[in-house]
């Protein structure tokens, strides 16, 4: 029996919002722990958590990997904030740095500290894919269980890759959008038919003034309905943005079915290498933390 280092933090929380749920796996070393036993642990926690971050120092940097119950994801934000949120406030490595460098499936990405001065971590998304999309307006409708009517056409749906293969719905305001509770297998074998990872609905009518868009997030194939809160789908809503020439500058969104108690996800940009990046960012809760002790199968 294996005992590993576990927490149970939950990321975008604040100002009322309960946040998303994320298991963390500290190792020690890459092998620590084989595909099998991490996909375990996973599938073990379902229903619990969305996923589960396996995180590993290698020399000046850390490696990170992900797994939904069902399978490995390559990329998840809302852990990566979790995860790194926890190693920059609670230990004298992460204290000290302004920035982190963190590799995952796409590749290296930036952390940046902004603890003192906002109570937050961001993280630099994947460098975007803009690709075909593979829906129709009333594909996606019955897909999603609206009427056609309710999705905005004076904005374009597109499939957008920012850390996982994202469609992007406008939606035509608050109360149509907060109305949306697809069947979960109809949805699921939809995103697999078209291949896409997720599915990102989005309104500029927002519940709290300070908010500038509200989100919601469905990955079905990843075995659950909704994302509370999401980094890498509203990276690429962040991409989509800038794509159609809409980018409000820094601002923060409301995600969830909640009208009230919404979970909050900042975006900002900047350029790097000579293109633009979305950062995503937000503050996370400990909730749990002890040891998992892992009987291997």
């Amino acid at each position: 029996m294996k005992s590993l280092r576990f927490k149970k933090i939950d990321a975008f929380t604040g100002a009322g919002s309960s946040g998303n749920p994320a298991g963390y796996i500290w190792m020690d070393q890459a092998g620590d722990l084989t595909e099998q036993e991490m996909q375990q642990i996973a599938a073990e926690l379902k229903g619990f958590v969305s996923e589960v971050g396996y995180i590993y120092p290698d020399g000046d940097r850390f490696i990170l990997r992900y797994y939904s119950s069902d399978c490995e994801v390559a990329f998840c934000g809302h852990a990566t904030i979790a995860i790194m949120y926890d190693l920059l406030k609670s230990t004298e490595r992460g204290k000290a740095a302004p920035e982190v460098t963190i590799q995952v499936k796409a590749g290296n990405l930036t952390v940046y500290n902004h603890l003192a001065d906002e109570d937050s971590v961001y993280i630099t998304a994947p460098s975007p894919k803009y690709l075909k999309c593979p829906v129709a307006s009333h594909e996606i409708a019955e897909a999603l269980g609206i009427s056609l009517s309710e999705i905005n056409s004076d904005l374009p749906i597109r499939l957008i890759d920012g850390g996982l293969r994202t469609l992007l719905v406008p939606i035509k305001g608050l109360d149509p959008i907060l109305k949306i509770f697809p069947d979960q297998e109809r949805l699921r074998q939809f995103s697999l038919s078209k291949d896409f990872d997720i599915v990102h609905v989005f309104t500029d009518e927002t519940a709290q003034p300070d908010n500038r868009y509200r989100t919601r997030v469905f990955p079905p194939r990843f075995g659950y309905l909704e994302d509370p809160a999401t980094g890498s789908g509203n990276s690429a809503f962040g991409y989509y943005l800038h794509a159609e020439n809409i980018w409000p500058g820094d601002f923060s969104i409301e995600q969830g079915p909640s009208r009230n108690n919404p979970n909050i996800v900042k975006l900002k940009s900047k350029m790097a290498d000579g293109e633009t990046r979305i950062l995503f960012g937000g503050r996370a809760t400990t909730r749990i933390e002890g040891n998992y002790l892992l009987e291997s199968l």
